[in-house]
């Protein structure tokens, strides 16, 4: 009769857990709340997202840009202001 044997010729148990087994359950339990894993990403949707961001932090730097110079016409350099344009 041929026995399942580990090496050193001891037997295996059915209830010993194995190798493996003791490992993960020697590991660190993780620390905060276990969040799912996140949902795939669409990167043309994502593309398109950051190129509309981008359109719109120029037109906002230009309509700041329009608004600063106004304000300096209004504060008392309006010569300045209107010498370049004609």
């Amino acid at each position: 009769m041929a026995s399942r044997g580990r090496r050193g010729g001891a037997p295996a148990h059915e209830d010993e857990p194995r190798r493996d087994e003791r490992a993960e359950q020697k590991a660190p339990a993780p620390q905060g709340p276990v969040l799912p894993p996140l949902p795939p990403v669409d990167y043309g949707v994502f593309m398109q997202g950051l190129v509309q961001a981008m359109q719109t932090q120029a037109h906002t730097q230009v309509a700041l840009q329009a608004q600063l110079e106004a304000q300096i016409c209004l504060d008392g350099a309006y010569e300045r202001c209107t010498a370049g344009k004609s």
